[in-house]
């Protein structure tokens, strides 16, 4: 991003979004705030924002519910905030669409962290990760599967009718590292690999929760998957043929 980057903190504990927004604006980034799900509804209106970081546990509309609706949208990266020890709330948050969580207390460094790490896979342009990217070139040709076309270097993924579907950061890795890997089996160690450049981000442990939201998109039916097939053992194979243009 040429620009500074805008992060909307949202959380209803008023010390705690108050403290992430100096620290992040100590650090070069434009921070604004928000209390709850309506205030980030405005505040997103108004606002060009680049990265949400939301609470999960917020009066009215919690922060799962935000999420959803959000993503049903937006494919703004979005960063969850969970209590310790709340595995269900992860794993739902990445279901929803979240690309990432941080459980509390935190320090603000390791945020910090996440923050950057996530807009690097979110800036214009930047394609997959790394390694993929090696792969198919800077910008990357279109990847043409079954009707489908998935163009890296505008991060679209068209279907067959034409409609664009929308990807998290997390799907559109996923899938530039699987359609890059055709028809070959991809354990779980070679997914992070060629999708996160292995980031090491607690949110790779939920590769198979990523495969089961990118399936719900591509799949004609998501509990008989034929592009994305799960080889017990060994990991997943994309299994239509791939051609580039």
């Amino acid at each position: 991003m040429n620009r500074t980057p805008h992060i909307l903190v949202v959380d209803d504990d008023r010390e705690i979004r108050d403290l992430l927004a100096r620290f992040l604006a100590k650090h070069g980034f434009r921070a604004t705030t928000a209390a709850d799900a309506r205030e980030m509804d405005k505040a997103l209106a108004d606002w060009s924002i680049d990265l949400v970081v939301l609470d999960i546990m917020m009066p009215g509309e919690d922060g799962l519910a935000a999420c959803r609706r959000l993503r049903a949208t937006s494919p703004i990266p979005i960063i969850m905030l969970t209590a310790m020890g709340e595995d269900t709330d992860r794993i739902v948050g990445l279901e929803m669409g979240a690309d990432d969580y941080i459980a509390k207390p935190f320090n603000p460094r390791e945020l910090l962290a996440r923050v950057k790490a996530v807009l690097r896979r979110f800036e214009t342009g930047a394609g997959p990760a790394p390694r993929a990217v090696e792969e198919v070139g800077e910008k990357g040709p279109v990847h043409v599967f079954l009707g489908w076309r998935f163009d890296l270097a505008s991060r679209q993924l068209l279907s067959p009718e034409g409609g664009r579907v929308e990807l998290s950061g997390g799907e559109y890795e996923l899938l530039a590292a699987l359609v890059t890997h055709p028809q070959r089996v991809l354990n779980r160690d070679q997914l992070l690999d060629l999708a996160r450049g292995r980031s090491a981000q607690p949110f790779d442990r939920a590769i198979d929760v990523q495969v089961s939201r990118l399936r719900r998109k591509i799949e004609t039916d998501p509990k008989q998957p034929a592009l994305i097939k799960t080889v017990h053992g060994g990991g997943y194979m994309f299994t239509p043929r791939v051609t580039k243009e």
